[in-house]
């Protein structure tokens, strides 16, 4: 069976602190993503349980892209809501900062996750309900499936400020050609 994946839009919030910590949840019980999926709640659990027993990490990857882990989860659980992650960016890592700045400008708003489906039915509409997953990865990605949940940039990294300047700068051009 392939390893499949499951977008995730950073949801309010997936945030970004200090430049390198980031909390969110990669994944929504009960929403109906793009593909017609519904991850039901409990799916991740044993999952989990797994890679605690056999002392094995949920991997962070940039893009899906299994050459390039660009920080470490540190908390993965399930809670009422969903998947909840929590990690860091790893700044030592290229990609781990160029990450963390697309975060602060709102370039990059979405997780996903990459898992092989263990146990599904379908619903009376055709929909997959999700009730067993093999957690592999959760990405950052740019495309999400999942709209419903998103990133917030907090905190600071040393491009911050020169990005936010940038995006005011802009901003304030786009309203004189507007006539704002």
């Amino acid at each position: 069976m392939d390893l499949e994946h499951k977008f995730c839009s950073f949801d309010a919030e997936v945030t970004v602190v200090d430049g390198t910590k980031i909390e969110g949840y990669a994944s929504l019980f009960g929403a109906v993503d793009q593909g017609g999926d519904i991850v039901a709640k409990g799916a991740y659990a044993r999952s989990l349980k797994r890679l605690i027993e056999e002392d094995r990490a949920v991997k962070m990857l940039w893009q899906h892209d299994p050459a390039q882990p660009i920080g470490v989860w540190e908390t993965v659980r399930e809670d009422a809501r969903g998947l909840y992650v929590k990690g860091r960016l790893l700044d030592s890592v290229e990609k781990g900062r160029e990450a963390a700045a697309l975060i602060a400008a709102g370039a990059i708003d979405g997780l996903s996750i990459g898992y092989r489906t263990l146990k599904a039915t379908k619903n009376d509409k055709g929909q997959r309900l999700l009730t067993e997953l093999e957690l592999w990865e959760v990405s950052l990605v740019t495309f999400p499936m999942l709209p419903s949940a998103r990133v917030a940039s907090k905190g600071e990294y040393p491009a911050d400020a020169e990005l936010r300047d940038l995006a005011e700068t802009l901003e304030g051009l786009r309203r004189n050609l507007a006539g704002d």
